[in-house]
């Protein structure tokens, strides 16, 4: 089989892989984008039909390609989001080889062998943007939920109409989950949500965004080498947010108003029956206090700018029940669903490169690989907290693109 050898190859045409192509068009680098579906497969095909983007529609900026609508306070529905996509390669003229799945990366002497289900390419460098979000990180057990007891995640959620008419337990209370629990409860159905670690905070604080406020007070921008635990603040749950026209808050505290029941996290099930943590309590405490700690840091940044009229507040501390059900018998209280809103791990079942952590990540020092000539893109926390973000892409293609440029300076 003939190898056709280029400089680059990125895998994913997403959002961060189409600004990384931009980065290395704008340095005259060649370079390839393999995608296996469409592009923005991800964002066409594992979202639900009600989800927008938490982060408000002026932040979804990419290179050379700001936003200039008429909602920049709105925040993009998936539709939307596909089509500022889809448009952004054609602007920037990405090589995009659609429905073309890398089957295989492996390590040459001159970089990698990358083959795909339509050729083989030799690289001296692979930019892995190919999305953290390609299967379900289901815990052990979800192996002993009864087998009359259906069990769906956000990647194959659509809307409520997909379930049955009975109760549904919804495990994980970060964005997706906090999210889902909110909508199912409002078609009518009985929702128990079943809470570990969460990050609170409002939609709206002082009249602005909070994602205005992050921006403003450099929350966005401290890097990850700055960070004490880089492990574990890039596992850190997503901020209970919804992007509504409303701009309403979600928690547990609005979702307790909606009815749903809160109890801790979920440890196992046992015999049919889901057994929980008697620790909620201490999580709402401790995601108050990190919400305190977070507006405190809003106030300071407004005292030392001086031109935010409203006065500083405090939301409600969340309350939860003193002693929540430490149990629930799945079948016998009529739970028909379970939502694993448990998060999800990347696929990289394709990538035979000595690269990798024992828990299967890839080891690398913001978005730099440890093998050679291997980046990644498109991780939370990636170089910066706003990496986490569609915008955050910028900043970190601009990085890697010149640390990948100075890389082949060297090699000559």
């Amino acid at each position: 089989m003939t190898e056709r050898s280029i400089t680059a190859v990125i895998v994913g045409a997403g959002h961060s892989g189409l600004a990384m192509s931009a980065r290395l068009t704008a340095r005259g680098v060649d370079h390839v984008i393999f995608e296996r579906g469409e592009i923005a497969q991800s964002w066409r095909s594992e979202r639900w039909d009600s989800l927008h983007l938490l982060t408000p529609n002026w932040q979804t900026g990419l290179p050379g390609y700001d936003y200039d609508g008429t909602d920049p306070d709105g925040y993009l529905s998936m539709p939307e989001v596909v089509s500022r996509i889809s448009s952004y390669a054609q602007i920037i003229d990405a090589p995009v080889r659609a429905h073309t799945a890398v089957t295989k990366v492996t390590p040459t002497d001159e970089g990698y062998r990358v083959e795909t289900d339509d050729g083989v390419w030799q690289a001296r460098h692979v930019i892995v943007a190919s999305g953290t979000a390609r299967r379900p990180n289901l815990p052990a057990a979800a192996a002993a939920i009864p087998a009359e007891v259906r069990q769906i995640t956000p990647l194959s959620y659509r809307n409520p109409d997909q379930l049955g008419a009975g109760g549904v337990l919804v495990v994980g209370a970060s964005a997706s989950g906090a999210q889902l629990a909110d909508e199912i409860a409002r078609s009518g159905r009985r929702v128990v949500v079943s809470s570990g670690e969460l990050v609170r905070m409002p939609r709206v604080y002082r009249g602005r965004d909070v994602f205005w406020w992050m921006d403003r007070a450099g929350v966005l921008d401290e890097r990850y080498d700055e960070m004490d635990d880089i492990v574990r603040a890039r596992h850190v749950p997503s901020p209970q947010l919804v992007g509504s026209k409303a701009r309403r808050d979600l928690d547990l505290g609005t979702l307790q108003e909606l009815g749903v029941e809160i109890v801790g996290k979920l440890g196992m099930v046992r015999d049919g029956t889901a057994l929980f943590s008697g620790g909620l309590a201490n999580v709402a405490r401790l995601a108050d206090l990190k919400e305190e700690r977070l507006l405190d840091r809003f106030d300071e940044w407004a005292k030392e700018h001086g031109d935010i009229t409203e006065a500083p507040y405090r939301p409600d501390p969340v309350t939860v029940p003193a002693r929540p059900r430490l149990s629930l018998d799945l079948v016998r209280e009529g739970i028909e669903t379970v939502v694993w809103a448990t998060g999800f791990a990347p696929d990289y079942s394709w990538l035979d490169v000595d690269t990798f952590d024992r828990k299967g990540r890839i080891v690398h020092d913001g978005g730099v690989g440890r093998a050679h000539g291997l980046y990644t893109l498109g991780t939370s926390l990636l170089r910066r907290r706003r990496s986490t973000y569609l915008s955050g892409a910028a900043a970190d293609t601009e990085d890697l693109a010149r640390h990948l440029v100075s890389a082949l300076a060297l090699a000559h």
